[in-house]
């Protein structure tokens, strides 16, 4: 199969406004210029048929007709709120686990709150937005028919390809039908066959336009491009499976009917096509990510071509703030808007061990040791009180000697401290001129920190010293080579250091500070760890779990490869895992999942307006639909088959098979939380929450579910969203959503 397609760019050009009669009372349709050309004119120039086909695609990437803002297709928001995929996305991701918003614009926080009304201006947005897609693709399809061709002055080989155009209409016409059945359920319908002109359209029931689309799919299929042979950015065979996989995958959400066979049928239909799977997951979600494989129906975004503040630019901007800089996702600048939940981040890793490392502290009671008690120890997590021998820290002399040394930990400025050489006051030292005296002035490490203190009681007078130390990573095997350590970190109630590092073949050491004053290697005789020891060995390339403990004279460390998910990507520098305030930009993780930037490293075309597309759909959903139909019961599915998709998509994420899982390991729960792995922040969280009973209800608590910071269980109505109020004031025909 052909992959590498030349990227299509969509051209939202102004001559392309359709006049077209509004059947839904809110939608502004009529063109803002009277210099415009209208319907009447735009279909008896054939050229023009192509571009008004673009505007349909474009309608699903652009709100508007000048970009980025201001002008939009509809009254209301403006083109940056207003734009489809931005208003799915929110409807789609903001009331779930994987995200959490900063702002409070408007009702906004309606969707973390899961308490919105039918007066919410952003679900009014998202419904006029899709059945505005339905207007202007009913309007092609009017204006496409064979008797209107017939009537024009076109050559047979125009009308025939003006014809195969139809197909792709009534492809976007389904696709915005089936947004309304998983979004909405029961909507006003409309189609091609409606005469243009003022009346209240009726209102379908979600099972009847579950059939029409179904319907209309099936029809389309023999219709529409061969599967993977689309120009890209447009809509072949293997779209249409996917909404048919999609729409049979939550038929028993929409419909009441099991339909997993089916679901089953269409999911193999797609991957026999024979799309690759990327081998580099991150390329999905990069600036070129039109060059990536397994993507069957892109969004299409360019930088200087297609402007806007919705889709991928949105996505991108809103999650940078903070301490993450612009430049690393490619853009300059950030709009401190998005992050996650410690739920989405406990999907790739163990929350507890992002609190404590686990080694184990080897005492010291072995070896002469000297007292440090002070104001730190209840503070630093060490004694229940301070200035109390009650497990106070200790220096040892390993060498049984009058050298004596340890590190220790200052949780706070300004600590202080003394030296007992027992554990009570009967012989207590404190400095005088830099060195000790009994009847010397408290000790103190002037910063919050780790520091290395040595004490020298055998001298005279005795000697002290206190050095801050921060621990790293140097060597052949590092980024840095010899030249600059790799940052380890430090865990207070541990006092554990460690890293997760990318390492190749070569040699290692501890080194504080980046300087070579204190260096630690493998001693040769115990195998632990000593000043100025042997290089430690890495024999294979591999991301490394790498723990330190010095806090016993007994240097211990710890270096194992990891199985590592290299679909986790999480900006935790100087951000918090809870979330306590919602509009606290710094509390929570940022996803930096999409980049302005290319799979060399480049940046977009512009760093104001991202090139990044949104891919749609991904082969990678065929496979994990149809592992999932097979687990509900598919007739037609093999559970050997499931595994496999599901491990080849493991396969990728960990580039080897460290991460693949057997058939016990197969159940709906994983399936759950390897969705939200493959597919976070791309708009399917909500469905697979209502599909697997986990939306509504206490089933599955996430922060903020419901608007409270432990999360609590929500009303069934919000299943679905309710008819704008708008619409229900103007359309008699319409009944509300049940619960609204």
């Amino acid at each position: 199969m052909n992959t590498n397609y030349k990227k299509y760019l969509i051209l939202f050009v102004g001559i392309i406004s359709i006049l077209v009669s509004s059947c839904i009372s809110d939608l502004d349709t009529l063109p803002r210029d009277k210099d415009e050309l209208t319907s009447d004119k735009v279909y008896q120039d054939p050229d023009y048929y192509k571009q008004v086909l673009s505007k349909l695609y474009a309608g699903l990437a652009l709100s508007g007709q000048s970009g980025p803002s201001g002008s939009n297709d509809l009254s209301g928001l403006d083109e940056g709120f207003g734009q489809y995929l931005r208003a799915l996305w929110y409807a789609q991701e903001l009331p779930t686990d994987e995200v959490i918003i900063a702002w409070n614009d408007g009702n906004l926080r309606d969707f973390h709150d899961i308490e919105w009304t039918p007066s919410n201006e952003f679900i009014t947005n998202l419904y006029y937005r899709i059945l505005y897609q339905v207007t202007l693709c009913n309007e092609f399809l009017r204006e496409t028919t064979d008797e209107k061709l017939n009537g024009r002055d076109f050559e047979d080989s125009v009308k025939e390809e003006i014809k195969s155009f139809r197909s792709e209409a009534r492809f976007l016409r389904a696709l915005s039908y089936y947004h309304a059945i998983d979004l909405f359920g029961s909507i006003p319908f409309v189609t091609e066959e409606d005469e243009v002109g003022a009346f209240f359209p009726q209102q379908i029931s979600r099972k009847d336009l579950f059939d029409f689309v179904e319907k209309e799919l099936k029809e389309i299929e023999p219709l529409i491009t061969t599967a993977g042979q689309a120009e890209y950015g447009r809509a072949d065979q293997s779209a249409v499976w996917m909404v048919l996989s999609k729409m049979y995958l939550n038929a028993e959400v929409y419909i009441d009917e099991a339909k997993y066979s089916e679901c089953a049928e269409y999911s193999q239909k797609i991957i026999d096509v024979g799309y690759g799977l990327e081998d580099n997951y991150e390329n999905l979600f990069l600036a070129d990510n039109h060059l990536s494989e397994g993507v069957i129906f892109p969004i299409n975004y360019d930088g200087i071509q297609s402007r806007s503040y919705g889709g991928t630019d949105f996505i991108i901007h809103a999650c940078i703030g903070n301490t993450l800089e612009p430049t690393t996702l490619g853009v300059d600048g950030g709009w401190a808007g998005i992050r996650t939940t410690k739920e989405m981040v406990a999907k790739f890793k163990d929350l507890s061990l992002i609190k404590s490392a686990t080694i184990s502290n080897k005492s010291a009671a072995v070896y002469p040791v000297v007292y440090l008690p002070g104001n730190y120890q209840s503070a630093s997590g060490y004694s229940e009180f301070d200035w109390s021998f009650d497990n106070v820290p200790t220096l040892a002399s390993v060498n049984s000697d009058s050298n004596y040394e340890g590190y220790i930990y200052f949780a706070d400025d300004n600590s202080q401290f003394k030296i007992t050489e027992t554990p009570d006051w009967n012989a207590g030292w404190g400095s005088a001129d830099g060195v000790l005296s009994n009847d010397g002035d408290n000790l103190i490490a002037s910063e919050a920190g780790y520091y290395k203190i040595n004490v020298d009681m055998g001298s005279d007078p005795k000697t002290y010293s206190v050095q801050k130390v921060d621990w790293g990573i140097i060597g052949s095997a590092t980024e840095g080579q010899w030249d600059v350590s790799q940052s380890m970190n430090f865990d207070p109630e541990t006092k554990i250091w460690s890293a997760q590092i990318d390492l190749v073949p070569g040699d290692i050491k501890f080194i504080a500070n980046n300087d070579w004053g204190i260096a630690l290697g493998v001693d040769a005789f115990t195998g632990g760890l000593s000043y100025w020891g042997d290089n430690i060995s890495i024999a294979d390339a591999g991301t490394y779990s790498i723990e330190l403990d010095v806090n016993s004279p007994d240097f211990t460390f710890s270096i194992v490869r990891s199985s590592f998910d290299r679909r986790e990507m999480f900006y935790t520098e100087d951000q918090t895992l809870e979330i306590d305030d919602i509009f606290e930009f710094s509390q929570g993780y940022l996803v930096i999942k999409w980049k302005n930037i290319t799979s060399a490293g480049e940046m977009g075309s512009d760093a104001s307006f991202v090139d990044t597309d949104f891919p749609f759909f991904r082969v990678a959903e065929a496979y994990m639909n149809y592992a999932e139909a097979v687990l509900r019961g598919a007739a037609n599915g093999n559970l050997a088959t499931a595994l496999e998709y599901v491990n080849r998509i493991r396969t990728r994420a960990y580039t080897d098979n460290s991460g693949n899982i057997s058939s016990e390991d197969l159940t709906l729960d994983f399936i759950l939380d390897e969705r939200a792995r493959e597919f976070y922040w791309e708009g399917h969280r909500r469905t697979d929450l209502i599909r697997f009973g986990k939306f509504v209800g206490n089933d599955y608590l996430w922060a903020w579910k419901g608007g409270v910071k432990e999360g609590k269980a929500v009303n069934e109505r919000y299943r679905l969203y309710p008819i704008p109020a708008s619409e229900m004031t103007a359309n008699i025909n319409l009944t509300q959503t049940p619960g609204y």
